[in-house]
């Protein structure tokens, strides 16, 4: 599979050799030459066009019809009139007949990308076709054949839809039939410098330009920011350090001047790594953030110890606790120090400074019978409820405001309303 994996990679011009995006690609590679239904997943950006293309040309009706159809921005009113036809007068401005893109693209195949845009009624006349092969006109009782193969695309979840009665459940399994995940350019950062360098080269071809160069520090920037737009944006981006660029050799300043953004690194909150249908979650960013709140927690420890000690003038007979919880306390031997109301260091040799009488860090023994025996209970470590935890942190500090709450957790606003479904959260 490989050399033919390489071969279709070079003739439709897809850049990468990241494992996702050679199990996708060796996918739509298998379907293609059957007329099962696809259904290709993925964010926006990432080339979904692209395998519903690569499918056609693969398969026996390569030579035939094929046309992508954006569901997402045709009117409610006119879809079923685009993807059906209609008859003389069936509603106003039905000046004639019309065929529809089932009719037309008769033998060859059908790209409905934003399927999950699409109407409640228009699902049902779609489904009828993937069934039956039929299909009516509006305003027509003559029922009509078609050979259409469909492939359909969607970024967002289709199960979520079906959860909110906005798309059916039958269609969803019948479009479903072979599935392919297009990986998001943050999934697949090895191939990141490829792209970048193709489009770099096609805009210095395209202009008649000298192609600039990255130096190691720029290239770090960019395969550690996250391409929220993906691909997309990975070009434009290509194209504008292109032109703005003043020397050809491109730094981090450089990035830092025309690109800010680039340096900014959000840190999601996950639920399940391996289950979240997102796919767009990274486990070490997770571990940051957690690892940077318990640093927090530990500095507030810290100086509320320090402060305790101070307020009161005790004594720290331990240097190697000193030394370990204050850095800069440097460790003497055969003699202990003190930390004094003034904030100073006494120690035993130093004869400018009086002895104090040492007491304690702890109260008397006997005071603290007068408590019972506390019992440990070990941390919850789960991800999920650390997320929860977080969640209602966030919501509680913004007043339940979604907006700047999904903005603090560096996620979508639509992300936090289904974590907030999933967990049965007060909205």
């Amino acid at each position: 599979m490989e050399p033919q994996l390489q071969s279709i990679k070079q003739r439709f011009g897809i850049i990468g050799s990241s494992d996702a995006l050679d199990h996708a690609l060796s996918t739509a590679v298998r379907v293609a030459t059957t007329d099962l239904t696809v259904l290709i997943t993925g964010e926006s950006g990432v080339g979904k066009e692209v395998f519903s293309k690569i499918i056609h040309n693969l398969s026996p009706r390569k030579h035939n019809k094929f046309i992508a159809v954006n569901c997402g921005a045709i009117p409610e009113g006119t879809i079923n009139s685009e993807l059906f036809g209609h008859e003389k007068g069936s509603f106003t401005g039905a000046t004639g007949e019309r065929k529809g893109y089932f009719e037309t693209v008769d033998g060859g195949t059908i790209f409905l990308d934003e399927v999950g845009e699409m109407p409640l009624d228009t699902q049902a006349y779609l489904l009828r076709v993937l069934e039956t092969g039929e299909f009516l006109r509006v305003g027509a009782s003559k029922v009509q054949k078609t050979n259409v193969r469909v492939i359909a695309a969607t970024n967002v979840h289709l199960d979520e839809k079906i959860k909110a009665n906005r798309f059916r459940e039958d269609l969803f399994y019948r479009l479903n039939t072979v599935p392919i995940k297009v990986p998001a350019l943050r999934e697949r950062r090895e191939d990141i410098y490829m792209l970048l360098r193709k489009f770099i080269l096609d805009f210095a071809e395209k202009y008649h330009a000298q192609p600039i160069q990255l130096t190691d520090s720029a290239r770090v920037i960019l395969e550690n920011y996250n391409w929220p737009g993906n691909i997309r944006e990975l070009k434009n981006f290509a194209e504008q350090i292109s032109v703005l660029a003043v020397d050809k050799m491109v730094t981090d300043l450089d990035i830092q001047k025309n690109a800010p953004h680039l340096l900014h690194r959000n840190l999601p909150v996950p639920g399940r790594f391996g289950n979240d249908p997102n796919g767009n979650l990274d486990e070490r960013e997770i571990l940051y953030k957690l690892l940077f709140d318990m640093k927090s927690d530990l500095n507030e420890l810290k100086s509320l110890v320090f402060g305790l000690i101070r307020s009161n003038d005790l004594q720290i007979p331990d240097n190697h606790a000193m030394a370990a919880l204050m850095p800069g306390v440097r460790e003497h031997s055969g003699s202990s120090q003190h930390i004094t109301a003034n904030h100073g260091y006494q120690s035993e040799s130093d004869e400018i400074f009086e002895r104090r009488d040492s007491r304690p860090v702890i109260v008397d023994n006997s005071l603290a019978q007068q408590y019972e025996e506390s019992e440990i209970i070990e941390e919850n470590l789960s991800l999920e409820e650390m997320e929860k935890g977080m969640i209602i942190k966030a919501l509680k500090k913004y007043n339940s405001r979604r907006k700047e709450a999904a903005s603090e957790l560096g996620i979508s606003e639509r992300t936090l309303y289904r974590k907030i479904k999933q967990y049965n959260l007060p909205d």
